[in-house]
């Protein structure tokens, strides 16, 4: 009957241990499968006026805040402006100006008389007053028609420095947001492996003091615990850098505080990536922009082949002329005249200036030739580096699932076989020193993964902004 009992009230035990093992799993397990959402705020801000950030928030935020993306976007402005003032050419082009000659001694001019005796005369009067109007309008110029051709291609540059930036920008904030994320669950895992450890150094000492164990029980415990302390200290402290990371990032005030908040079943879903999908050049942000370098050059050496034809202009000029000896009666009688003309401008020697020129330039275009293949290269190992990290990262995700599984199965059974005396307590801190390093072991593969999968994404240009 006695045995029966001890049955009895061990299967209990055991049903009772097994039950807090099942309700640890799925404590610990929430932040990988579940649908709850965490806000964990750190130990510098404010609470009285948090502001709650997901990672598409981080991202849309620094989009339209971060000082690098404003500049790039001033830069298609100023693309635009360049444009407009170098087509400017072709609109008339008016001025104005006003000459005030007073002559000391008039200039002499020889005259030929029907006698055929050259005579010389004074010509013309003292004071000359000519307010002038003037106007040119270029009908044909190389410099215009290739400021015309390129227009456009400068516009895509700066469009393209933009998208380049945004990249980054998301890559960056994504993985500092990962980064903090992660440091938030380890301060998290270890808070509650510190509590367990002080119960079981708790434990421990009563037990010792009790005359049960020796001393090297608890003292192992305590030392155990202290190293766990060591480690939330730690994770606690990198909390406000990595804040002040990615609020740099974002381009957020320094001095304002924020929370991170992330929903973990997106978090999950987010790890999946067709690892399928063939490698495009053409979707990578620096394949386009040498594409665009190629065009300008390629226009560059039409501009240099253009140069050798005329350039063509038309003009008008009125003046309103003041004439007459004495400066006080300058402006008593005025006598206006106007023309209008062609200018055409021929090059017919320029010291193989020209030639050289675009011999360079098609120099220049064989080195951006040779640019798309290293490019490429660097493309493709991008991308080949990416995908294995991803793939392995994957792969240490699932088996390190697979270890802190068994990890608190083993602690489970440790703990009840040492409180039944079978063995001793340094397999206790064994087992949970092992639980501790398969909690944040995946924790870390978790993460890891998730910067792969956002460097595997840049490599393959599928980063959406």
């Amino acid at each position: 009957m006695i045995y029966n009992l001890l049955e009895g009230i061990k299967t209990f035990i055991l049903k009772s241990v097994v039950s807090y093992a099942r309700l640890r799993i799925i404590t610990t397990s929430l932040f990988v499968i579940g649908t709850l959402a965490f806000t964990i705020n750190s130990s510098a801000q404010d609470p009285t006026s948090p502001q709650n950030f997901t990672l598409q928030q981080c991202v849309d935020y620094a989009l339209n805040n971060q000082p690098l993306v404003r500049q790039s976007l001033i830069g298609v402005s100023v693309a635009k402006t360049t444009n407009a003032i170098n087509l400017s050419g072709w609109l008339p082009q008016v001025g104005g100006n006003i000459n005030y000659v007073h002559y000391f001694e008039l200039p002499t001019a020889i005259v030929i008389p029907a006698s055929g005796e050259p005579t010389p005369e004074k010509t013309g009067v003292s004071n000359t007053f000519i307010p002038q109007l003037s106007a040119t309008q270029v009908i044909f110029q190389p410099s215009l028609l290739y400021a015309a051709n390129t227009a456009h291609l400068y516009v895509n540059q700066a469009k393209q420095a933009v998208d380049s930036s945004k990249i980054g920008i998301v890559s960056s904030v994504s993985k500092a947001f990962y980064n903090l994320l992660l440091t938030l669950q380890e301060i998290d895992i270890l808070k509650a492996d510190t509590a367990e450890l002080i119960r079981n150094y708790n434990d421990a000492y009563h037990q010792y003091v009790g005359g049960i164990v020796d001393a090297t029980d608890y003292e192992q415990a305590l030392i155990t615990l202290n190293n766990t302390k060591i480690q939330l200290k730690q994770s606690i402290e990198n909390v406000t850098p990595q804040y002040a990371v990615l609020k740099q990032l974002m381009g957020f005030p320094p001095k304002d505080q924020f929370n991170v908040v992330y929903d973990t079943a997106t978090m999950m879903k987010e790890i999946q990536l067709d690892t399928t999908e063939q490698l495009q050049y053409e979707k990578r942000i620096e394949y386009q922009e040498l594409q665009t370098s190629r065009a300008l050059q390629h226009q560059l050496t039409n501009y240099y082949k253009f140069s050798f034809l005329p350039s063509l202009s038309g003009f008008y000029t009125y003046n309103y002329e003041y004439e007459n000896n004495e400066a006080s009666a300058l402006f008593q009688t005025a006598y206006p005249n106007s023309l209008i003309g062609l200018t055409l401008n021929l090059p017919i020697f320029t010291g193989l200036s020209r030639i050289e020129n675009i011999h360079r330039s098609k120099l220049q275009e064989h080195i951006l030739d040779w640019s798309e293949v290293a490019l490429k290269s660097e493309i493709y190992t991008q991308y080949t580096t990416a995908l294995a990290n991803y793939n392995s990262d994957l792969y240490n995700l699932n088996t390190l699932r697979e270890n802190k599984a068994m990890a608190e199965k083993v602690y489970v059974v440790v703990s009840l076989q040492y409180k039944q005396g079978i063995v001793p307590y340094l397999n206790v801190i064994t087992a949970q020193s092992n639980l501790i390093a398969s909690e944040i072991g995946y924790t870390n593969a978790l993460f890891q993964l998730l910067s792969s999968k956002i460097d595997l994404e840049q490599a393959m240009g599928d980063i959406r902004y």
